[in-house]
């Protein structure tokens, strides 16, 4: 028998260190990597087993399983363990935390004789470093989306390399030869308006609380993502038109204007300007940053209110609505909070409950409690208006039946939805008795402003009309118009139900949404993110951690909660950063910039294609496919998965062809170094252009390194995708340079810490001596009128503590300021006061 090995080759171990176990007698060989051993093979399998009879053994479990009959000191399963193990366990760095077993299980089989000899026979004394070389050269991991499915194989290499026909590379040698086309780059000139023969697409992203500063999880469920697909759209050529703004009137806005001392507008405009910081410095490009406290919004709300009543979509009913008698107003949804009657959630508001999602009247509430007094509310009667949902069902249903087969919804949004039109529609009140909204013009409603959902969304129309006074073309024009709204599952049903009902009860030909996308929620380490406890990174914190933006875009991309939950982690965050954006990303970027600068005094060389250049132009054209057709139906985290393959590819293609060696030999070696070089260095062309939704800032460096045509934007993402060489031999590159940095561990510690939320310590109690006054000798009447105030304040400070159910110690603090400055105002107001007499059992 012979067997084939290569050096570095992490595979190679658990057979070698089978054979010395057994003793079998077998003829070792040691050859390179890239060595077809197996030539059925599309390409190499080390190790393989050459057996007497001329069969071929290419699985190292199959060659183990073969020569391990009878282990002694070991089994056949240890062995393969071991082996598969070897490369991370044998790292002294690495640790297992709780499960030392498994450490201790690895150091015992490490230690018998055939082990070590296997590990050193294929390491040659090197250690972990041997299998650097290796290690690089193998194909990129794909996730189980593969064009193809494979038969299971043994060998990982063969199950995950997307393998090329020789048709395929020929068709992309062809296409890459084209090279760039000379279209002009699209005129993005304001006001975008929709256009004949153009595909027509309007995004919008939920509009966000003006009174909250946004934390991670806000910032990918509605703005980030919509970011990403529209400039993705615009390199498409599509016809996009991005608006957003913040949702101004409610409750929340009063509360926080009594909070900070300040009235309703002056809130709306401070935070307003928060929000459109934050945005700007996170890189969202919106063509219009809108807010909802406008005279359009009035306009537009009242219109499509009275359409409504026009039509008999609106009823009239007298409500039982839950009133604090200690704050002396009826309470909004979100300031009342109990139990769910339908899953007994104890945390539900009066308008939906967050565990099970079903809809709710605040007065089904059980043991409901203000969440601003934390007293027991009494129900009291109101008269309003409510949208009859029961009555739009029917065109509901069909328009959804549509929408859903036809546009890009997500499973969540369907299901969610399907979840609201199960049990049947309920009409639903459309007006509140508050103070800050629109008002509703209805003579006999003329106290009350509309309720927050049922205006809010129609704040995307007002937004677009004070962007455009031709705002209808894009809101009352179904057969040209595409929308996309973009959210977190939590606004689904207002957008898939309530908001749809009011415009097909408007029947003015809006557009509705055809394409909903909803994302799951983003979770900060392992728990949420709370301002009050200092828990997770806020959107006017990320700038100051000195990670840059297109850092932050990128990770916040890279775990994006698709299709479930997921969390923002520092320690993944520093990894991804260090291994898929500096060791892959940059690393492959800089290193075929470099070699034109180095090798090639800064200009493209000539390039003749061989096979293996061809293969790798057809691979990543296929990368590039599955790239559009992912981001055409907003996959955008899986999408973004193919750049990374795609820069694993090259380097993988320069480190087994060693352009840095071969332009040190013969004028064929030489030859060859160029067109790697140039191959490699169009690739890093197409990556930037694939960037752009993604990190728009790196993705100009790398174009402005490279010097590379404005046209090649907008070329290679036409049509189902082309790559195509866009930077051609004699074309000189700038001044290249690393495109990231290294997160250390202790940088990532120390913002771990920074962030990781903080329990403030209550003050001690002064001692009831220390505010014992024997005389007054006078009113301070202006320090009494400052201490009222104070005490207002920091009352309403506390009221908003316990209604955000912060920390106990969080509100005991407050409350300890509380009664200080109520002493205070007593000894301002000329009052004596007297230790509180300490009463406790009698021994």
């Amino acid at each position: 028998m012979k067997l084939f090995v290569s050096e570095g080759n992490p595979h190679c171990l658990k057979v070698l260190a089978a054979l010395e176990l057994t003793g079998v007698k077998c003829d070792v060989q040691y050859v390179n990597h890239e060595e077809k051993v197996v030539q059925f093979l599309n390409h190499p399998a080390l190790p393989a087993l050459l057996l007497p009879a001329g069969q071929q053994l290419f699985s190292a479990n199959a060659i183990c399983r073969l020569v391990l009959s009878d282990p002694e000191a070991v089994s056949m399963a240890d062995i393969v363990l071991w082996g598969a193990l070897h490369p991370i366990l044998s790292d002294s760095s690495f640790t297992l935390g709780e499960h030392n077993s498994v450490k201790t299980w690895f150091d015992r089989v490490a230690a018998v004789h055939s082990c070590q000899s296997a590990v050193q026979k294929v390491l040659q004394g090197k250690g972990l470093q041997a299998m650097k070389s290796y290690m690089q050269r193998q194909p990129a991991p794909q996730n189980s989306q593969c064009r193809d499915a494979q038969p299971c194989n043994n060998n990982p290499a063969e199950e995950r390399q997307h393998f090329v026909s020789e048709e395929e590379c020929e068709a992309a040698a062809l296409a890459w030869n084209k090279g760039l086309s000379s279209c002009p780059a699209p005129d993005r000139q304001h006001p975008i308006l929709p256009q004949e023969g153009k595909r027509n697409v309007l995004v919008t992203s939920a509009l966000p609380y003006v009174n909250n500063v946004p934390h991670l999880g806000n910032i990918i469920g509605c703005v980030l993502s919509a970011d990403v697909f529209s400039r993705y759209g615009r390199l498409r050529g599509w016809n996009m038109l991005f608006v957003c703004g913040t949702d101004e009137y409610g409750t929340a806005t009063e509360n926080k204007a009594r909070e900070e001392g300040l009235t309703p507008q002056q809130i709306c405009d401070k935070y307003h300007a928060v929000h459109s910081s934050i945005y700007s410095w996170f890189q969202i490009d919106f063509d219009f940053f809108g807010r909802t406290t406008t005279e359009k919004q009035t306009e537009i709300a009242q219109n499509i209110f009275w359409r409504l009543h026009k039509h008999g979509y609106l009823v009239e009913d007298t409500v039982e609505q839950l009133r604090c008698e200690n704050c002396q107003r009826f309470l909004a949804d979100r300031f009342v909070e109990g139990t769910c009657p339908h899953c007994s959630y104890p945390e539900a508001r009066g308008d939906q409950c967050d565990k099970c999602g079903r809809l709710i009247n605040a007065v089904e509430l059980r043991d409901p409690q203000c969440k601003v007094c934390r007293q027991t509310p009494v129900i009291r009667s109101s008269k309003h208006l409510f949208l009859d949902l029961p009555k739009l069902e029917s065109q509901l249903e069909q328009w959804l039946e549509k929408s859903t087969s036809t546009g890009d919804w997500t499973t969540n949004a369907k299901q969610i939805t399907h979840s609201w039109i199960r049990d049947g529609l309920k009409p639903r009140c459309i007006t509140r008795d508050l103070h800050w909204g629109t008002p509703v013009p209805h003579p006999d409603f003329k106290e009350k402003v509309f309720y927050v959902w049922f205006d809010a969304p129609i704040g995307y129309l007002s937004i677009t009309a004070n962007y455009t006074s031709e705002w209808e073309r894009w809101w009352k024009n179904p057969l040209q118009v595409e929308l996309y709204n973009f959210m977190a599952k939590d606004n689904v049903p207002f957008h898939s139900v309530v908001f749809p009902c009011s415009l097909l009860g408007a029947q003015d030909n809006y557009t509705l949404v055809n394409h909903l996308v909803a994302t799951e929620y983003l979770n900060y380490e392992d728990t949420k993110f709370s301002k009050s406890r200092g828990t997770g990174v806020f959107g006017d914190m990320a700038k100051d951690t000195g990670i840059p933006s297109d850092v932050w875009r990128f990770y916040l991309l890279y775990v994006r909660p698709e299709g479930q939950d997921s969390a923002f982690s520092w320690a993944d965050m520093a990894m991804k950063n260090n291994s898929e954006l500096l060791n892959n990303l940059g690393n492959f970027i800089n290193r075929a910039g470099m070699f034109v600068t180095k090798f090639f005094e800064g200009c493209v060389p000539v390039m003749e294609l061989q096979r293996e250049d061809k293969e790798l132009l057809a691979v990543v054209g296929w990368e590039l496919q599955q790239y559009i057709q992912l981001m055409d139906k907003v996959k955008i985290r899986d999408a973004l998965k193919h750049i990374l393959n795609i820069s694993r590819h090259g380097n993988q293609y320069i480190q087994v062809n060693q352009p840095w060696k071969k332009i040190k030999g013969e004028e064929s070696e030489r030859l060859r170094a160029g067109t790697v070089t140039g191959v490699a260095v169009n690739i890093a062309c197409l990556l930037s252009v694939m960037l752009l939704p993604y990190m728009p800032l790196v993705s100009q460096i790398i174009r402005d390194q490279l010097n590379a045509p404005q046209s090649c934007v907008y070329t290679m993402l036409q049509g189902s995708g082309t790559f195509v060489c866009s930077l051609s031999a004699g074309h000189r590159i700038g001044t290249v340079s690393p495109l990231f940095q290294k997160l250390e561990a202790e940088q990532i510690e120390a913002l771990k810490k920074r962030f990781g939320g903080h329990t403030p310590s209550t003050p001690a109690a002064a001692p009831a001596a220390a505010i014992k006054v024997a005389a007054v000798e006078g009113v301070d009447s202006e320090k009494a009128e400052q201490l009222v105030k104070a005490v207002a304040e920091q009352g309403d400070k506390v009221r908003a503590l316990k209604a955000q159910k912060a920390e106990k110690d969080v509100i005991a603090a407050e409350v300890s300021k509380l009664l200080e400055l109520k002493t205070q105002l007593a000894l301002a107001e000329g009052k004596n006061l007297e230790p509180t007499s300490k009463k406790g059992k009698k021994k």
